[in-house]
């Protein structure tokens, strides 16, 4: 997900930042709901200067480390982003991935 997507946000407060594990528990636990666990190999948080996050065909997930000074709803929209792609194996934002993006963010 570019960064370019989501200019507005504002980031939390230094007291309210994650950890790094807590972004990673959140992670896992998006890909046990969405039904990608088995193939979500790798879990990384760093720097990143274009984009929130990528996912590899591979299930390598990276995450932008700065998403740890983010919202929780930004962080989710990322985290279900990235897997959805890994769920469907394509990176293309066509209809069926609009829905699932709906059904799995209006889910909770």
């Amino acid at each position: 997900m570019r960064k370019a997507a989501r200019t507005h946000v504002e980031p939390v407060s230094f007291q309210t930042q994650i950890t790094r594990d807590l972004l990673i528990a959140e992670a896992r636990a998006w890909a046990r709901r969405i039904g990608v666990d088995n193939r979500l190999r790798e879990i990384h948080v760093r720097p990143m200067k274009r984009k929130w996050a990528s996912i590899s065909t591979r299930g390598r997930l990276s995450l932008n480390s700065d998403l740890l000074a983010q919202p929780a709803s930004f962080r989710r929209e990322v985290i279900v982003h990235e897997l959805v792609h890994l769920k469907l194996g394509h990176g293309a934002h066509n209809k069926l991935f609009r829905a699932l993006m709906r059904a799995y963010l209006e889910g909770e």
